[in-house]
């Protein structure tokens, strides 16, 4: 068989129907629409999702007999309420606690420095004179390349707030109308499609399901950490409580490696702070008993009804759209990654009966 062949049957297997095509298209322009114009229509994006998490809330009033236009008002003063906070509250006092602690990031190393000399006095035979030259340097160097960054940020925000700006004015008149006139909006992208869309209208359904449960709970499951660690870190008296709660909060992103990397900032303050102390001990088991009950009890809870995917596609997700979207391509990796799985079990197959298509999709 000729690869001429095998490239024909395979074209007339998953391409043959009407459907699949149309399907094909609009996900080529959606993606090539995100690619080449992502950064210009970032705010339209921004608000986008923005308007996702708030509509269940919306569609919630709604259920309960308030108008349309009434809920509508109410959620978006509610939004814009949450987001002058954050703007004017939250965001200042995390940067100064940022600036602070890169401030502090030379004691915090020497204290270190101190910790592996001493380390090297008691077990010479386990860390070398050189190995222990080789980890400051590396130290040093990542130390410095911090500062450089943190002022390179300083730097560049400077020249970024006429842009902040923007996203302050144009995100909430954008959601405002994504919640108000949805419908028509809806309505409106519905009509560019064909007549002919039952392939379409499954997936999109599917996915409107599933990605609105993860957008909403990941929301839901980001503030609950970052609270409950903002008060057990002030419980301890850990400096920094709110940046580290942040911190730990958005973690949840990246699932089984987030948690991971939001340890070390942890550790490293409570280790400044206290020393190699009970309460150093303490603090850490405090941390693993918050991430533990995410982990085991928050996140089943939250997305009970969202499709278990393998531990392994979730990582290489996280890797491949962070590395082509950043922080959105980390935020929507799952969303992304249950996209691809609904796309495979549900896109026609040219050569095998309907039968076997559901038991599949089953």
């Amino acid at each position: 068989m000729t690869m001429r062949t095998i490239l024909k049957s395979w074209i007339e297997r998953y391409f043959s129907d009407e459907e699949a095509l149309i399907l094909l298209l609009v996900l080529v322009a959606g993606f090539a629409a995100i690619i080449w114009f992502g950064r210009m229509l970032a705010p339209f994006f921004t608000a986008l999702v923005l308007a996702f998490l708030l509509q269940g809330v919306v569609s919630a009033l709604t259920r309960r007999g308030v108008p349309h236009l009434l809920a509508v008002i109410i959620v978006f003063m509610a939004f814009v309420g949450v987001l002058l906070t954050l703007a004017f509250i939250l965001m200042p006092l995390i940067w100064n606690q940022l600036v602070g602690l890169v401030q502090e990031t030379p004691r915090m190393f020497a204290s270190g420095q101190g910790l592996l000399d001493e380390l090297q006095a008691r077990y010479p035979n386990l860390i070398t004179p050189d190995q222990m030259q080789s980890w400051i340097g590396v130290a040093g160097r990542e130390i410095s390349q911090l500062g450089q960054r943190a002022l390179t940020l300083s730097l560049a925000s400077l020249g970024n707030v006429m842009s902040l700006i923007i996203y302050l004015v144009l995100v909430p008149i954008l959601v405002f109308f994504m919640l108000k006139d949805r419908q028509a909006l809806v309505g409106f992208s519905l009509s560019l499609l064909p007549q002919k869309r039952t392939l379409l209208t499954r997936i999109w359904k599917e996915m409107d399901r599933q990605i609105a449960n993860y957008i909403r709970g990941k929301a839901i499951e980001i503030v609950i950490v970052a609270t409950v660690s903002f008060f057990t870190f002030a419980f301890f008296g850990l400096p920094y409580t709110a940046l580290l709660a942040v911190l730990v909060g958005f973690s949840v992103l990246v699932p089984y490696i987030g948690a991971t990397v939001a340890t070390i900032p942890v550790a490293a303050v409570a280790g400044f702070h206290f020393g190699i102390s009970e309460q150093f001990v303490y603090v850490l088991i405090a941390y693993g008993v918050i991430q533990a009950l995410d982990g085991n009890v928050l996140a089943p809870v939250l997305f009970s009804e969202t499709n278990n995917i393998h531990p392994v596609s979730i990582i290489v997700a996280v890797l491949f759209f962070g590395g082509i979207w950043g922080f959105w391509g980390v935020f929507f990796a799952i969303p992304l990654a249950t996209l691809l799985k609904a796309l495979v079990y549900a896109w026609p197959r040219g050569d095998e009966p309907e039968s076997v298509q559901i038991i599949e999709r089953e």
